[in-house]
């Protein structure tokens, strides 16, 4: 008579606790896949043809554009010996957006004053890297960039 007892508050113990798990579980899966954002897909891009070409970024004082490279923000730009020259525009110490400064002859990033000079090399401030670079060529007057070979 015992056993009987003994067996039945084991079957009991398992399903409350079995039902305890469950709960857990059904309250735990969706919070996560809440926080967790889900993959993005992206598309692979061996090249990007700009929609604006030399004339838009010549000019006084010199003009930079931006512009996207899959989910990358970069920058365009033309240096002082008329170069077209191309930067990831994300900056590599917090993730802030760099801006072109011409009368600084550097790229500077105003979150906490880091300066890259104009080929994206880090030169004073928090960021721990260089920007990342974007190979130019112009065709006829239309400029394609595309990820530079590291």
């Amino acid at each position: 008579m015992n056993d009987t007892k003994q067996s039945r508050r084991g079957f009991l113990e398992v399903i409350l606790g079995g039902g305890v798990l469950a709960t857990i579980a059904a309250v735990v899966y969706p919070v996560t896949k809440y926080i967790m954002p889900p993959p993005v897909a992206e598309a692979n891009l061996s090249q990007l043809k700009l929609k604006y070409g030399r004339a838009d970024i010549e000019g006084e004082p010199k003009k930079a554009k931006y512009f996207k490279y899959g989910r990358e923000l970069g920058i365009i730009f033309l240096t002082d010996k008329g170069k077209l020259n191309a930067l990831s525009a994300t900056c590599t110490h917090l993730d802030c957006t760099v801006q072109h400064r011409p009368d600084l002859g550097l790229i500077w990033c105003s979150c906490h004053n880091g300066k890259y000079d104009m080929d994206g090399n880090n030169v004073s401030g928090p960021p721990p890297r260089p920007l990342a670079r974007f190979r130019v060529e112009e065709v006829d007057g239309t400029i394609f960039v595309s990820k530079e070979d590291v």
